[in-house]
């Protein structure tokens, strides 16, 4: 399918029917989440998979009760590391080395620039950080769902403090930024469904520098 088709085919779907994502679909928008872009590759956050019904009410009861919750297949929780440290960068530095078959010692330069960035910030800041990473993450996963024709509904009308708890994020050194909806429209009860969509014009969204 044409890219841009998949984009005007997708909305923020606000009911879904409960149908199941066939595995190879859903396999598909999470090996696309993990090879979404990401600040020097770092990737400091997880995607938590929920596909347990009970644990999916429970969430949907901190989440506004957004019935894509529980209406929908799986719900990813998008949760950023709480903290980012220098033994972080040494694994990432030795995974490199492995994947690659360079040196540790050969990428001194760029273990040394990461690590000389996450010192110059303090904790909330290099949160915030690894939440916008989470957000590149959450968007190529839209797109990736879109092209799957798989829908979905990303959220951040949700409790954090209390998903945290739910999911025993904290003790995982993680805190839960977004999450992601997938599943199938339920056209007959959703008027958003066959609406057009609308964004603002291109003349007016870009302006260009010559």
């Amino acid at each position: 399918m044409n890219l841009l088709h998949d984009l005007n085919w997708r909305y923020a779907t606000k009911r879904m029917t409960g149908e199941k994502i066939p595995q190879d679909k859903l396999n598909n928008i999470l090996e696309a989440i993990r090879l979404s872009a990401s600040s020097m590759g770092f990737q400091p956050y997880n995607v938590v998979v929920v596909e347990d019904p009970e644990v999916l009410k429970q969430i949907h009861a901190e989440a506004a009760k957004q019935p894509q919750v529980i209406e929908g297949s799986h719900l990813l929780v998008f949760a950023a590391w709480d903290n980012l440290t220098e033994a972080q960068v040494t694994e990432y530095m030795e995974r490199i080395a492995a994947e690659r078959g360079v040196s540790l010692e050969s990428l001194a330069g760029f273990a040394q620039s990461l690590t000389g960035v996450i010192n110059s910030r303090t904790a909330e800041e290099n949160f915030q950080w690894a939440a916008r990473q989470a957000y590149i993450a959450l968007g190529t996963g839209l797109v990736a769902a879109s092209h799957e024709k798989v829908d979905s509904t990303p959220m951040e009308g949700f409790n954090p403090a209390a998903l945290d708890e739910l999911l025993g994020l904290r003790e995982k050194g993680l805190r839960s930024v977004a999450l992601l909806a997938l599943g199938y429209r339920d056209a007959e009860n959703d008027k958003l469904a066959s609406a057009k969509k609308v964004r603002r014009p291109s003349e007016e969204f870009f302006l260009t520098v010559a």
